[in-house]
């Protein structure tokens, strides 16, 4: 188990807030984002198309609790959620990441928000990846990765077994002045 590192090689901290970005491209971050249009809710989570969006920030945290550290570890369950004031729609769902496990769940299914902290399929681990910062997201049923989503093709989350699908990542650090 290794400390996780941000961009800038500084290790991840409990509640801090980042932003999650595709490590491999110049494309923005992870926003919300509709993914059916019936139920409209709940969310899922998309790569915005807009290069320079930096996307919404999350914050990570031990599921249970972790005492005596601060830090976020590699191969370690964890939360994941997204940490905005403003939330216009799906208020009645937490922010919290999950895996889709519904019925009508794909065979890979998405990543979607509103989350419990103590389900199983709220529960993911940071996985070291190649390259300086670079990290892959898991879950018990597979890697975190991306297809063309319904909207413009901008890039869906979901759980794939298909290593060519998977999102690398980097955690960047939001200014706390921003």
């Amino acid at each position: 188990k290794e400390e996780v590192k941000d961009s800038n090689g500084n290790p991840v901290k409990i509640g801090a807030k980042y932003f999650i970005q595709p490590a491999k491209s110049n494309g923005g971050g992870l926003v919300p984002a509709a993914i059916s249009v019936l139920p409209f809710c709940p969310l899922g989570i998309t790569q915005t198309l807009l290069p320079y969006q930096p996307g919404l920030p999350v914050s990570f945290g031990y599921y249970p609790p972790f005492v005596g550290t601060d830090y976020i570890v590699t191969s370690t369950t964890i939360n994941v959620k997204f940490e905005s004031d403003i939330w216009p729609v799906c208020n009645e769902f937490s922010k919290l990441w999950a895996v889709d496990v519904s019925s009508s769940a794909a065979k890979e299914p998405a990543i979607i928000i509103g989350g419990e902290r103590t389900a199983p399929n709220s529960l993911f681990k940071i996985e070291e990846a190649t390259g300086a910062h670079t990290y892959k997201l898991t879950t018990s049923s597979g890697t975190v990765g991306t297809i063309p989503g319904a909207w413009l093709s901008a890039p869906q989350l979901l759980v794939t077994n298909d290593e060519a699908k998977t999102l690398f990542v980097k955690f960047v650090k939001v200014d706390d002045d921003a």
